[in-house]
């Protein structure tokens, strides 16, 4: 039910950021042609990708959330980061490179003398409004989130394997700063005359917009690649195995985020040698039973009877970890 609550938060999030996005673009480019202003059109090629990068999102939301099936046994969730991943690729190539363009252009001046900048005041200071209205219903979405995870909201942002929300407060952030920039550049070309304050408020638009990309890429490129589950969850994994009373040792726990609130976990424990085959099926499944009644975020759970003693499983464990958590002692 709360996964389902939050894709559904998610998905408004998107919608809200898409129909403001949508609105803004199209009275940017008005704007920008109107005034002439390098700027501007910087801001609007952003609108542009931002708006193509809301639809992006929402085609994530909606092809990740579909059931497993025989092909795709684990669900289709890591497909909502690879679409995220091109939401980065997107916001460089649209925006921050057309703005580079725009700014690198009126530097050298090639670009058309500035016309009466009231137009562009106007839709700068509308679209403020507006994006300002995505970015608090985001932040509202992402706080919410990292109350519910006891994060706060940097470590939130960090640990998190649901991006949507968080790629939407990033580009409207992104928006509402850039804003700023188009309006510093467009008001002091218009005060000195110098064209150059425009072509460095759309390059400093440019470094904004791949800043935001190169965080939006690291954050999906480590979902994709495969991350541990949230660490806190991993010690109460390995704390409630250890109490079993079947269990002497939890020789090896690893965990993968396979999607937004959804973790595989595969842990490899040291049985005590005096149960039967029976009684080790029978742990094992009580045991995968209870981590999942603890941690709702826990779809699938593989247990695997293993020696304490065996080289190999040592030598694999030590090459991932540097080290072996010690056994407990009696008077633990």
């Amino acid at each position: 039910m709360a996964r389902r609550q939050q894709e559904q938060e998610s998905a408004l999030t998107v919608l809200v950021a898409l129909a403001a996005n949508f609105g803004i673009a199209i009275a940017k480019i008005i704007a920008a042609v109107l005034t002439g202003s390098a700027s501007l059109a910087a801001e609007a090629a952003h609108s542009v990708a931002d708006t193509f990068n809301e639809v992006l999102l929402w085609v994530g939301l909606r092809r990740s959330g579909r059931p497993a099936d025989r092909r795709h046994p684990l669900g289709h969730g890591k497909e909502r980061y690879i679409w995220t991943l091109l939401v980065a690729v997107a916001i460089f190539g649209m925006g921050a490179l057309f703005a580079f363009y725009q700014g690198v252009e009126t530097l050298l001046g090639h670009h058309a003398g500035e016309a009466d900048p009231l137009a562009g005041y106007l839709v700068l200071a509308v679209s403020f409004v507006l994006e300002g209205i995505s970015w608090r219903r985001a932040l509202r979405q992402v706080r919410a989130d990292a109350r519910a995870e006891d994060l706060s909201v940097p470590d939130f942002i960090r640990r998190t394997d649901e991006p949507t929300s968080i790629s939407v407060l990033l580009e409207d952030s992104a928006a509402l700063v850039g804003l700023l920039l188009a309006f510093a550049g467009l008001g002091l070309h218009q005060l000195t005359g110098a064209a150059v304050w425009d072509g460095v408020g759309s390059i400093l638009i440019g470094v904004l917009l791949t800043a935001v990309a190169l965080v939006l890429g690291r954050i999906n490129l480590n979902l994709l690649v495969g991350r541990q589950a949230d660490p806190r969850m991993v010690r109460d994994i390995r704390r409630r195995l250890g109490e079993a009373e079947e269990i002497e040792w939890v020789a090896d726990i690893v965990t993968v985020t396979f999607g937004a609130d959804t973790v595989l976990v595969c842990a490899r424990l040291d049985f005590r040698d005096t149960l039967t085959a029976g009684e080790v099926e029978r742990a094992c499944v009580r045991m995968a039973r209870e981590l999942r009644a603890a941690h709702a975020e826990i779809d699938e759970v593989f247990l695997e009877p293993v020696p304490r003693d065996d080289p190999e499983l040592r030598a694999r464990v030590i090459e991932r970890y540097g080290r072996i958590a010690p056994p407990p002692t009696e008077s633990s």
